[in-house]
């Protein structure tokens, strides 16, 4: 029954190592909204064997672009052994707490279990089994029996890029893709 709680949560980062010696903390995001990690305020900590989320207080956090990486201050935790203490810690917030999404944006979670078209044929590709955080995140594509000439070939990386998938139609679960010659490895 593990799964009804996961459900009620979205992890918004991992925390990857403490920063500097006044408790600061790094946290690799997975969320691409900013205002989680630098507008102050409650967030969820989960630490790894808890299975319940325990709210902490954020104070401050500051992108590092080129490290992507979010430098944090939590609430009570002022110096390097704490901050060490929390590695490999999730930071959660509840899944209520969507912000708003502007019309090109999408949650990852809406995402997962969209089937995937070529938008020239009109064919079944497969369906969205994962997304995989990168500069431009990666849809890892499930490929459907009838698509998936190579049987070794489970799955296939697509860029989320409007280029690649101009179409996301999440009332119909579809998603449309275009891409360039190779990318799926199929055309053997």
């Amino acid at each position: 029954m593990t799964n009804d709680k996961s459900d009620n949560w979205l992890e918004i980062g991992k925390i990857v190592s403490p920063q500097g010696l006044s408790g600061e903390l790094r946290v690799y995001p997975v969320s691409d909204f900013p205002e989680r990690f630098e507008v102050p305020g409650k967030r969820w900590l989960l630490r790894s064997g808890d299975t319940e989320p325990q709210p902490i207080e954020l104070l401050t956090g500051r992108y590092i672009s080129n490290k992507n990486l979010y430098v944090i201050k939590l609430a009570g935790v002022e110096n390097c052994d704490q901050a060490e203490a929390l590695r490999g810690c999730k930071l959660m917030v509840p899944a209520s707490d969507r912000p708003q999404l502007g019309e090109d944006e999408y949650h990852v979670l809406d995402l997962i279990g969209l089937e995937v078209f070529m938008q020239a044929s009109g064919e079944l590709v497969g369906t969205v089994v994962d997304i995989i955080p990168a500069g431009n995140d990666l849809l890892e594509v499930k490929l459907h029996e009838s698509f998936a000439t190579d049987k070794k070939q489970k799955t296939v990386l697509i860029p989320f890029v409007e280029a690649i998938t101009p179409v996301v139609d999440l009332k119909s679960k579809r998603i449309e893709i275009t891409p360039p010659p190779g990318l799926l490895e199929i055309n053997n």
